[in-house]
């Protein structure tokens, strides 16, 4: 596989995965963040594609659309973010890109660590977030798309995980 797309809510660790990666496989692996195109308040979001999800398809399309040009390097390729995976179904069958999801995940009480404590950003660790990462969660059981629960893993074992699947 040449492209591995992460996916998964706040906290649950596939940010940090793909630095690391990044870090250590510089040359081998090409590494993008979602969140690089920029991230419009909300309220943009809704004005300008209906709503923060239209926005996040919209986006997704993007990505695989530049991404698809880029393939034909047959360089690796990972892509983190939060997008759901209808929405890389979509768009991956737009762009003809061929792709292999993984939604990063862990438990609630660890994402709550991690966010207020590690990132310092307890406004994430809402009621809100958490009913994501279960969508997300019921969403890749239904589509069958593998998970990595990154709960008691370490960076390094999480990132041998990903990086295994290329």
């Amino acid at each position: 596989m040449s492209l591995i797309v992460l996916t998964g809510a706040s906290g649950s660790g596939k940010t940090a995965i793909a630095k690391a990666v990044a870090a250590r496989f510089a040359g081998e692996i090409d590494v993008f963040h979602f969140d690089d195109i920029g991230v419009p308040p909300l309220s943009r979001m809704a004005a300008d594609y209906g709503s923060p999800a239209g926005w996040q398809r919209a986006m997704t399309f993007k990505w695989l659309e530049n991404l698809a040009e880029a393939q034909h390097s047959g360089r690796n390729q990972l892509l983190e973010g939060q997008m759901r995976l209808a929405f890389l179904e979509e768009a991956a069958a737009a762009t003809g890109i061929a792709y292999l999801p993984l939604l990063i995940d862990c438990d609630d009480e660890i994402r709550t660590h991690r966010l207020t404590v590690e990132r310092r950003q307890p406004e994430l660790a809402n009621a809100e977030m958490m009913i994501w990462a279960s969508f997300l969660r019921r969403e890749a059981a239904a589509k069958k798309c593998a998970t990595l629960d990154t709960s008691r893993l370490s960076l390094e074992e999480s990132v041998r995980a990903v990086v295994e699947r290329f």
